[in-house]
C-alpha cells in the first residue's frame, strides 16, 4: 500500500473544515441559547448530574473495622463470617475468600510494617495494630 504524503494544502483544508465546524457550533448555540449554559448560570439552574452509587467497602477495610469493633484477634474464616453477618463485605462468588483475605492482610503487614492496620498475633490469627 502506498501512503499519501500530507501537503501544506491538506493542512489548509483541514484548518478550513475545523473553522467551519466551530462556526456551525457557534451558530447553533446562538439559535438555541438554552442548550448552552451561560457563564453566569448557577448550579441550581443547570440540570443536576445523576448521583453516583456509594462505593462498596473493600475486604481489608471491612476486616479492619471488624477487628476494631471486637477488640480481639480473629482468624480469617471468622473475619469473613463476621464481615458477612454485619453486611460490611461478602465474597463475590470467590471459592477461598479466607485465603485471599489472609494473603492481603499478610501483604499489608509486611509492606507497611508499623503503619499497617493489622498485626499477626498467632498462627492464623490477626489483631488490630495499635499504631494505626
Amino acid at each position: 500500500m502506498t501512503s499519501k504524503k500530507k501537503t501544506p494544502a491538506d493542512a489548509r483544508k483541514k484548518a478550513i473544515k475545523t473553522k467551519a465546524a466551530q462556526a456551525a457550533k457557534a451558530t447553533a448555540a446562538a439559535a438555541n441559547p438554552a442548550a448552552v449554559p451561560t457563564p453566569g448560570t448557577t448550579l441550581e439552574q443547570q440540570t443536576p448530574a445523576p448521583a453516583k452509587p456509594a462505593k462498596q467497602m473493600s475486604a481489608l477495610d471491612a476486616a479492619a473495622k471488624v477487628l476494631t469493633e471486637t477488640g480481639q484477634p480473629m482468624s480469617c474464616p471468622e473475619l469473613i463470617a463476621a464481615m458477612a453477618a454485619k453486611g460490611y463485605w461478602s465474597s463475590p462468588k470467590g471459592k477461598t475468600p479466607a485465603a485471599t483475605l489472609y494473603a492481603a492482610m499478610t501483604r499489608e503487614a509486611t509492606t507497611k510494617g508499623a503503619a499497617s492496620r493489622f498485626r499477626k498475633v498467632g498462627r492464623g490469627q490477626f489483631g488490630r495494630n495499635g499504631a494505626a
